[in-house]
């Protein structure tokens, strides 16, 4: 879904209206992709997201309600439990099947010598604080990512990940460190009910052959989406075909 004739997006930075608009509980989340001639190559990021360099090669915005008893303190549970994210399940539109999107997934000790450990725990996801993790996808291969919580109270999280390490595809690098950011926006909006907006920015230099599919994109995204709402990655019907 290439949105050339779309608006651009808008972030919940503060009180207006955000685009793509927050479906209704029980509702698929709505998703919008913009290809790097989309917003034009001097398109700045909202304020709100802290990312200083304009333009992008992909831009994968979506937005979604859903439930979660427990509060802020579950939701940082999901974030920092890395080893959950095992097989994780995504429609792959090339074989037209679900398939497994992360073969692998841990938390790591620190930025650098892969060294393994327990999944974060809310008392870890502190912010300003910066974690490390490692995890393995069926398209880039295993990727060292950085997690960093920038806000966290009862009713809004805020966290943010970015690739650490080259991620590549049949060996060619497609991402350099940092060309792969993705922020998300958590708003409770009744004791059980949050507004979920995410925005996944590749870099204005990442390859070619990470651009022109959208449908895979979206599907990839919408993974994560339902896991950190407790939904089943591979429940039918997929966000595209």
């Amino acid at each position: 879904m290439a949105c050339a004739a779309q608006p651009a997006p808008k972030a919940p930075c503060g009180a207006d209206a955000v685009f793509p608009a927050y479906p209704e509980v029980g509702q698929a989340p709505a998703v919008q992709v913009w290809e790097r001639e989309g917003l034009g190559s001097q398109w700045m990021p909202p304020e709100c997201t802290g990312w200083k360099d304009p333009g992008f090669a992909m831009l994968v915005v979506m937005a979604g309600r859903f439930r979660v008893p427990g509060g802020s303190a579950e939701l940082l549970r999901r974030i920092g439990a890395i080893s959950e994210l095992q097989g994780m399940q995504y429609w792959s539109t090339t074989h037209h099947s679900w398939r497994t999107l992360i073969s692998s997934a841990s938390a790591l000790e620190g930025a650098t010598g892969g060294k393994r450990r327990k999944n974060f725990s809310p008392e870890d996801l502190v912010p300003g604080r910066t974690v490390y993790f490692e995890q393995e996808d069926n398209l880039t291969g295993k990727g060292t990512y950085q997690l960093q919580v920038r806000s966290a109270s009862a009713d809004r999280l805020v966290f943010e990940t970015t690739n650490t390490s080259t991620m590549r595809y049949l060996f060619v690098p497609v991402f350099r460190p940092g060309e792969m950011k993705t922020i998300y926006f958590l708003d409770r909006e009744s004791p059980d009910v949050w507004r979920f907006y995410s925005m996944t920015r590749t870099g204005p230099k990442a390859s070619s052959l990470t651009t022109g599919h959208d449908a895979s994109s979206i599907n990839r995204a919408v993974a994560f989406y339902r896991h950190l709402a407790g939904i089943p990655t591979d429940q039918e019907p997929p966000a595209a075909r």
